[in-house]
């Protein structure tokens, strides 16, 4: 378990689509959108990005900007902190913003806003209410020691939970105590507005509950941000090495073992290359959500990975039969140590899928996975939905 990586720039060459919010944002402030082609072969307008700001990334995705983000590469190991962090990163994005809508929808049921809507039925808070980001900034600029002391209230109780669950080590409490501040300073502006206006209110120890709830929720499904992010950098690794060998046979015909050539530094650095030359990339994406107006698909994630490959049943029954792997309940680490010597291969990470499928259901995140191939091509695709 792990929050966010800080690291100030990250190293990777994105497609990153935008949404309508995020096209009209570019195109208002005279950034000229790029029309490029997808691994799936579609068409979409967006931006790229060979480094970027995490912050500005996340960002981009917590303003509804971004709708997904792709990645195609031939391979992936020298990238493996940068694309594990960028993985985290749109996770915890996608719960940032489930939270707040989350938030949202306990505050407007709360009791003390039932009955301030029903006094005052001209100046209604629920699902309709529309203030602009400028007006609840200028109100919200004026209740500054407000927002401080409702913060005060609302985390002091659950840091001391933190602090005193001896199930936690210490690095543990620390991320804990860190991500429910990094949950409460990414809430919406409309819910701040909602919070501070009830504050020390009759019934607003309802809204605490909520806000309190809502936080522990959502601590334990971060959890499977680490998990999330070790499958994908898995199956990345895995599609790479499978190119690497089949173009490693190409390249040195007759050699028996591959594996001999693929491991040695420059041999692997001219096989990387010739498969640049060919454009034989292993693609991921995000896909984040399903739009604004998608009721009941916002906290959706898809993780997709696209590879030529013509084997692709084999692929297919490969991770088929470590989805229902046995593992006996144990620990990653215990897992690898009990493997019998001689089966530590590339697609052992396929293992993980069964770790993740655990991970998933102890904190009600509904997890599915799909492996497909594309009719007309030999296109293997593999899909990861997650629904927050």
């Amino acid at each position: 378990m792990c929050a966010e990586k800080k690291k100030f720039i990250l190293d990777l060459p994105l497609k990153v689509v935008l949404t309508e919010v995020g096209a009209s944002y570019f195109i208002s402030n005279k950034k000229k959108l790029l029309r490029f082609k997808l691994a799936d072969n579609q068409e979409e307008y967006g931006i790229s990005m060979e480094q970027f700001s995490p912050n500005s990334l996340q960002n981009m995705i917590l303003l509804d900007y971004i709708s997904k983000i792709e990645i195609s590469m031939p391979e992936f190991v020298t990238h493996r902190q940068e694309i594990m962090d960028l993985s985290k990163l749109i996770v915890f994005s996608v719960l940032y913003k489930q939270f707040d809508r989350q938030i949202f929808s306990g505050l407007i049921q709360a009791d003390c806003v039932r009955r301030h809507n029903r006094a005052n039925p001209s100046q209604l808070i629920d699902e309709q209410t529309k203030i602009s980001d400028k007006q609840l900034r200028t109100q919200l600029s004026m209740k500054d020691s407000v927002i401080q002391q409702s913060r005060q209230t609302i985390l002091e109780p659950v840091w001391r939970s933190i602090m005193s669950n001896n199930d936690y080590t210490t690095e543990e409490k620390n991320i804990y105590l860190l991500m429910t501040e990094k949950f409460l300073n990414r809430l919406s502006l409309m819910n701040w507005y909602i919070i501070t206006k009830f504050y020390k209110a009759e019934g607003f120890n309802q809204v605490l509950m909520i806000i309190r709830q809502a936080l522990g929720e959502y601590m334990d499904k971060s959890k499977v941000a680490e998990y999330i992010s070790v499958m994908v950098m898995e199956l990345a690794l895995n599609s790479e090495n499978s190119n690497i060998r089949k173009e490693a046979k190409v390249l040195y015909k007759g050699i028996d073992n591959s594996d001999t050539l693929i491991y040695d530094p420059e041999i692997r650095a001219k096989i990387v290359q010739e498969l640049e030359r060919k454009r034989s990339l292993v693609s991921l994406s995000w896909k984040i959500g399903g739009g604004s107006t998608a009721i009941g698909k916002q906290g959706k994630l898809q993780i997709t990975l696209y590879n030529k490959d013509d084997e692709f049943q084999e692929v297919k029954e490969n991770i088929e039969s470590k989805m229902a792997a046995n593992t006996n309940k144990r620990s990653l680490i215990d897992f690898y140590r009990q493997m019998p010597e001689g089966e530590e291969g590339t697609d052992l990470g396929l293992y993980y899928l069964s770790y993740l499928d655990d991970a998933c259901k102890k904190v009600n995140v509904k997890f599915e996975s799909l492996v497909n191939q594309f009719s007309s091509s030999d296109l293997t695709v593999i899909n990861l939905s997650f629904y927050f």
